[in-house]
């Protein structure tokens, strides 16, 4: 994760200013991380790319009420991973009436995954096969490694809430992993 320091600081000041190149520091610095919350609840490498980018947009569109003692990354991460909820929610919705087409959640490997995936494909689809409320906790936890304390932050939920997600969630996956993937 990005440390808090006196460049990020610098990054959130300059940027609020109206620097454009604090502004760029801020998204090589946090657009990685961004991307790959959003992918790890969606399993659409383009889906991914454009929430990411609309969460990043919309970070700097409010950039003039964030709190500059407070971290970016997490803030950002927040507004990531609710876009990334609502995109999932809103095409498990469109499946339910039979809006259209929708197709499935795209296959590990069909989309390049964010470099250093730390699990197989069998955990992919079984983590894909999640609600996207029991998948974000999970990706929050376990592959960007906040705790239960910051996910509650983050998603502005009770803790004891973010706690029953995830261990719902990760019965959940135990059910859908073959016994050699644990």
């Amino acid at each position: 994760m990005v440390g808090f320091g006196h460049g990020e600081g610098a990054w959130v000041r300059g940027a609020q200013a109206g620097s454009v190149s604090d502004l760029e520091a801020l998204f090589r610095a946090h657009w990685p991380r961004a991307y790959r919350a959003a992918y790890l609840i969606v399993h659409d490498g383009p889906a991914a790319e454009d929430i990411a980018q609309e969460a990043f947009l919309a970070a700097i569109r409010a950039l003039d009420r964030f709190d500059r003692r407070r971290p970016f990354g997490p803030w950002l991460h927040r507004i990531a991973v609710n876009r990334a909820i609502d995109w999932a929610r809103a095409r498990t919705l469109r499946a339910e009436v039979g809006d259209g087409e929708v197709p499935e959640l795209a296959a590990p490997g069909t989309h390049p995954e964010p470099a250093g995936g730390p699990y197989s494909k069998a955990t992919a689809q079984a983590l894909a096969s999640l609600s996207p409320e029991h998948r974000a906790v999970i990706v929050l936890r376990y592959l960007l490694d906040y705790t239960p304390g910051e996910i509650a932050e983050l998603l502005e939920l009770p803790r004891g809430t973010v706690n029953s997600r995830l261990r719902r969630g990760l019965d959940a996956l135990q059910d859908r992993l073959p016994e050699e993937a644990l």
